[in-house]
């Protein structure tokens, strides 16, 4: 029996002590957007204000073959898979490269590789120590794990990451390496989403229209397979998933348990993410969306979750190499909070003009660009963007005074809609946790 503490949730308090601090920094009120947000975040996932700058991102790729890869739905061979894990030891990955220019570092980890015992022996022991088998099974007509294994996989994600945060990870990337891994991604995104399986299926690898076929129909009847235990996330990733999978999914639910923000990566990953969600409610919280991937049930993902991407640059690599190409981001972000100064330690005013004139004689129009009254003008902070438009009415003595805002705009130094220190302001609403149980036989696929 897999179980998981109560999440709670980021610091709200501190969540509100950076908001605070981004209404005193040299610069209109959230003319940095998102990055503001993603500040906001991280201070409260570390409970501190200013956030420490992040001293050890880590990134764990989970590798893993599946049975349903050796039927026609990838366009690469499995054997890829181990030939890849190499490759990620030897520093020669995409993942390896933009980690080193994002300052992370990258640990692979063998959960299900279909490699010959000789060549599992000779990796290094943090790879393999904890196998659970070579690949897992062919998903369309049997299941993936059988109830040991499945256990066994989700303990060996926490126990992992309980490895990298006792190692001092104080940010973790999940990434993905398995041929074939998107069509069990896909078959759980569907079962949670609900959705039909035309609508999750991707080009993985860079299937063609036949691969395509194929794959759609694998997807069909896995998730048949996979229905009557939508609600029991165990049996969905033991009928569904793979060991790859499931430990993506410890992974992420017990980085919640430990405190430690995430960057999550693609649609594998995003559908792991969506069965931790399940083990662990509210681990979501502790996630923030690194990318969209060019795979459609990647974009349901993102929905059901209610996480909004930092990037949508069309990658869909895996490996989490979409989360570290984000991770400058949200070094950014939090080193903007730290760093910068205030109004009053830099001896900038951050009264407006035309509030710091409320309730005085309007005195003539400054000419377009002129700054008001000792304010930031025309070669301050964000003036490009942040001021008013030449021609623009001056506002009434009711609409300056004390700072406030006119009638229908929210308050400069206030969180947009949404904002908590729990989660990203704007992000999409997050639906129900698990779709209620379709009705009728799954969609066909047709040629």
């Amino acid at each position: 029996m897999v179980e998981f503490p109560a999440i709670a949730p980021p610091d709200e308090l501190t969540g509100q002590q950076a908001r605070a601090r981004h209404a005193q920094l040299t610069k209109p009120a959230g003319s940095l957007g998102r990055l503001e947000q993603v500040g906001v975040w991280l201070a409260a996932c570390q409970g501190h204000c200013p956030p420490r700058p992040l001293a050890r991102p880590r990134v764990v790729v989970f590798a893993g073959d599946h049975g349903v890869a050796r039927h026609g739905v990838s366009a690469y061979p499995p054997e890829v898979t181990g030939q890849m894990v190499s490759n990620f030891l030897a520093g020669g990955a995409a993942v390896n490269v933009l980690a080193s220019v994002a300052g992370a570092t990258v640990r692979v980890v063998d959960l299900a590789v279909d490699s010959p015992a000789e060549v599992a022996q000779a990796l290094p022991a943090q790879v393999t120590r904890y196998k659970v088998r070579r690949s897992s099974g062919r998903i369309d007509i049997e299941d993936a794990l059988s109830q040991d294994e499945v256990e066994a996989a989700v303990a060996a994600g926490r126990a992992i990451a309980d490895e990298e945060v006792d190692s001092g990870a104080d940010l973790l990337i999940a990434g993905d390496m398995g041929i074939g891994n998107t069509t069990p991604a896909a078959v759980l995104v569907a079962a949670l989403t609900g959705a039909e399986p035309v609508a999750v299926v991707g080009r993985g690898t860079g299937i063609d229209d036949a691969g395509w076929m194929r794959k759609a129909a694998a997807i069909r009847d896995a998730l048949r397979r996979a229905r009557p235990v939508v609600r029991e996330p165990l049996a969905l990733l033991r009928t569904a998933g793979g060991a790859d999978l499931a430990g993506m999914a410890g992974f992420l639910a017990q980085a919640a348990v430990r405190r430690t923000p995430v960057l999550l990566d693609g649609v594998v990953v995003g559908a792991a993410a969506l069965v931790a969600e399940e083990l662990a409610p509210g681990a979501r919280a502790w996630w923030l969306a690194g990318h969209r991937s060019v795979e459609p049930a990647h974009t349901l993902t993102l929905e059901h979750l209610g996480l909004e991407p930092l990037l949508d640059l069309g990658m869909g690599l895996g490996e989490g190499s979409g989360a570290v190409t984000a991770l400058p981001l949200v070094l950014m972000a939090g080193r903007v909070l730290a760093e910068m100064a205030t109004f009053a330690d830099a001896g900038v005013s951050e009264t407006p003009a035309a509030e710091s004139g409320a309730g005085e004689p309007a005195a003539a129009e400054p000419n377009a660009g002129e700054s008001g009254t000792g304010g930031p003008g025309a070669d301050g902070p964000g003036s490009a963007e942040g001021g008013s438009e030449p021609g623009a009415a001056e506002p009434s003595a009711a609409e300056s005074s004390a700072g406030e805002p006119a009638a229908g705009e929210p308050a400069a130094s206030e969180p947009a809609a949404g904002e908590s220190g729990a989660a990203l302001p704007g992000a999409a609403e997050p639906r129900d946790r698990v779709a209620p149980d379709p009705t009728g036989p799954a969609e066909q696929v047709s040629g």
